[in-house]
């Protein structure tokens, strides 16, 4: 009988600059920890370097990226240039379609929506201050957006347009988008937002899904309601699972990638899950942190 092949990962460091002491403390870490490195994968973007070891490893996921994790803090403790390193799991180096989930607002974009809107109501910094609760976990996702959504009562229909206009994608988003789509793989968004401002967007994009709260309107204004369920971290965990099963995609073949605490179910049911210049308690919790203003390094985190 052939043995089985032991299973291949990648390690991904990455940073603005990636210095020798940082890159061969990784290397050490990975070898020490009983690892094979197969080959080394280097690139760059822009204004960020990035560097991939693919090894074989029989430990097991979770060692060595304790592995990584204890080797990069190391390196950075001793001077290096600050960097971050991310280990890949072997269902998203092996061949087959992948499947991209992202948040929208402050991940796919640079501004929440909500609080675009809310400048058109003299509300702005009433509503950016529970958005900022909301996102760190300290209140209940669906009761803060019901209570933002109230300051919009009055507002007419074409403040929607107007807010369409001053969208601005994250840096390195639409290169992300596009390398994935032209790989074949499937990229979705799913957001706390609103449908009537994504849809222009996922369909400009060629997104694969795109899923979003529905803002009530009547007669030309807005109602100071959501019309229909709330998308919360739940649904947002359901729609990519649900995406994922619709398109045949092993849902260990998935990536998300998000920045608050309404993205958490959604990174922890990936198998990869991204943190965005997210807060302390995404980090925390994220299989991967990504520190930098450009989004698309996260394609460098599976074969294109």
């Amino acid at each position: 009988m052939t043995p089985e092949a032991s299973p291949e990962y990648s390690v991904v460091s990455y940073g603005r600059e990636l210095a020798d002491a940082y890159l061969a403390g990784v290397q050490q870490a990975v070898m020490a920890a009983g690892a094979r490195i197969v080959e080394l994968e280097n690139a760059e973007g822009d204004g960020y370097l990035v560097s991939k070891l693919f090894v074989t490893y029989d430990g097991g996921l979770q060692a060595l990226r304790l592995a990584v994790a204890s080797a990069a803090a190391a390196a950075l403790d001793g001077g290096a240039a600050p960097a971050q390193s991310a280990v890949v799991p072997a269902s998203l180096v092996e061949p087959g379609r992948k499947l991209l989930v992202m948040d929208v607002d402050s991940t796919l974009i640079k501004q929440e929506v909500i609080e675009l809107l809310a400048a058109h109501a003299g509300r702005e910094a009433e509503v950016a201050a529970v958005t900022e609760a909301a996102m760190r976990g300290e209140l209940d996702f669906a009761q803060s957006l019901h209570a933002r959504v109230k300051t919009l009562a009055g507002l007419p229909e074409s403040v929607i347009a107007e807010v369409g206009t001053r969208i601005e994608l994250s840096d390195g988003a639409e290169a992300l988008v596009k390398a994935f789509l032209s790989a074949g793989h499937a990229v979705a968004v799913v957001s706390g937002g609103f449908n009537q401002v994504l849809a222009p967007l996922a369909e400009r994009l060629e997104l694969t899904f795109a899923r979003a709260n529905e803002l009530g309107i009547e007669d030309g204004v807005l109602t100071g309601e959501v019309t229909g369920n709330v998308v919360d971290r739940a649904v947002k965990a359901q729609s990519l699972r649900e995406w994922a099963a619709e398109l045949g995609i092993r849902e260990d073949q998935t990536i998300a990638v998000g920045d608050g605490a309404n993205d958490l179910d959604m990174l922890a049911a990936a198998a990869l899950g991204v943190a965005f210049n997210a807060k302390p308690a995404v980090q925390a919790a994220a299989d991967a942190v990504l520190n930098l203003p450009g989004l698309d390094v996260v394609q460098h985190f599976v074969k294109l």
